[in-house]
């Protein structure tokens, strides 16, 4: 399994007294060469860049000496190509499409993935994208991780985009995935209210940091297995792998996670489950539900993937295997 994040340009700039006064945004839009001031006013609204550490809005008055901390995720270098691969189309219309992501595809083309990603395949299948989030990511409104299956939406076009976007940023998408954890949680219903940054001892890693993006999780106990809990986990961010970097800090991190899961998968007294998840060469977390206002009528449409015949296999195993020692 591939575990490493695309590549991601850190950037730090000094206010000087030049400086001060200007916008936060203005600021960084004569300073970031090839990024437009609406995109970067995204990036800010998306707490990827601080100001002396913390949280600002596009229009923060910068003051001398103030720090300006960016994360850019940096541009794929390749030549991007429309590729023939089936995708799963669950819901299209005029302004959007819906579809079901199988793991083990990378969602669009970053360092070292230059093909075979879901954008090369939606730049394929629909003549009209949005282009808001460049000509590498047609339509692409948010993102699931590569060993991550399910629901993701796409814009066709930059009103649809920009909509959904919004309604990200505003938290009013509901996100419901389902995930498999090592372990019984013992609250029924919890959140995780935790920052999320890059692990400062492991740079292709993200962690809990106090210097991270706010990031919120909530969970709710689905079924308790034989050492393991299923879970229903709802996004309220979309911080990079937050579902499995929150699990794995309350100890009971995703089955099948070989980033964030401390080798407990090699840990399963039961043989047979232990070679079933050997198997997966993905984690068992499946973007489930999804909700939102359709950009164009304003109304609530909600879509829902059934589990992949993968996880169901493996979930079957481990309530057989629960029975028999009983």
């Amino acid at each position: 399994m591939n575990s490493k994040l695309e590549q991601i340009s850190s950037l730090t700039f000094s206010v000087t007294e030049k400086d001060a006064g200007e916008r936060l945004d203005a600021f960084l839009a004569h300073r970031i060469e090839g990024w437009s001031r609406a995109r970067l006013q995204r990036l800010i609204e998306d707490a990827d860049v601080l100001v002396n550490g913390r949280i600002a809005k596009p229009s923060y008055r910068l003051r001398p000496d103030d720090t300006v901390e960016a994360e850019l995720t940096a541009s794929p270098p390749c030549e991007f190509a429309a590729e023939n691969i089936p995708i799963d189309i669950v819901y299209e219309d005029d302004d959007l499409v819906v579809v079901n992501k199988p793991a083990g595809m990378v969602v669009h083309p970053a360092a070292g993935v230059e093909s075979g990603t879901l954008a090369n395949a939606l730049a394929f299948h629909f003549a009209k994208l949005s282009t808001v989030g460049g000509a590498a990511r047609p339509g692409i409104v948010h993102r699931l991780d590569k060993g991550t299956s399910g629901l993701l939406v796409v814009a066709k076009s930059e009103e649809a985009h920009e909509n959904l976007a919004d309604q990200f940023r505003a938290r009013e998408v509901f996100k419901s995935y389902i995930a498999l954890v090592h372990g019984r949680i013992e609250r029924e219903r919890g959140q995780v209210d935790q920052p999320i940054g890059r692990d400062p001892h492991n740079r292709t890693r993200m962690s809990v940091v106090r210097s991270g993006r706010p990031a919120l999780s909530i969970y709710q106990v689905h079924q308790y297995l034989e050492r393991f809990t299923l879970l229903n986990v709802e996004l309220k961010t979309g911080r990079t792998h937050q579902i499995r970097v929150h699990l794995a800090w309350l100890k009971h991190p995703v089955v099948g996670d070989e980033v964030y899961g401390s080798g407990r998968d090699k840990t399963v007294s039961d043989p047979i489950v232990r070679s079933k998840i050997a198997q997966l060469n993905r984690q068992f977390l499946h973007a489930e539900k999804l909700s939102f206002r359709h950009p164009h009528t304003n109304k609530e449409i909600s879509f829902s993937a059934d589990l992949p015949a993968e996880l169901s296999a493996l979930l079957d195993l481990i309530q057989r295997q629960g029975r028999n020692t009983v």
